[in-house]
């Protein structure tokens, strides 16, 4: 079976993505993370890569993690995306991994 060259530059991994395989499950079997990992159905957002090399085609996604703008840019969902080339992508990482901001109270 035929399979594609996934390069992360995140984490400088590479790996094979087979034909017709989403790139996060092709992760998951080499045991690679690189974005956390929810629902894997397209709807929660966790696993949100940029694809910056190669194309691919998608699986549906929700709109409210990868509305159509962000996905013509190549932000897409890990678990819904099947390469059709190799691939270049990078991790995008969640706005809740971002340090807490520290608050202080007067008395």
């Amino acid at each position: 079976m035929a399979g594609f060259q996934v390069f992360n530059r995140t984490t400088g991994a590479h790996f094979i993505c087979q034909e017709g395989q989403s790139v996060l499950k092709a992760m998951e079997q080499r045991g690679l993370k690189c974005v956390p990992v929810g629902c894997r159905g397209g709807g929660c957002g966790f696993c949100k890569i940029q694809v910056l090399e190669g194309h691919f085609e998608c699986g549906k996604m929700s709109k409210r993690h990868a509305p159509p703008e962000t996905v013509e840019k190549g932000e897409v969902l890990a678990c819904r995306i099947y390469p059709l080339t190799d691939l270049i992508i990078e991790c995008v990482p969640l706005p809740e991994a971002a340090p807490a901001k520290q608050t202080t109270k007067n008395r």
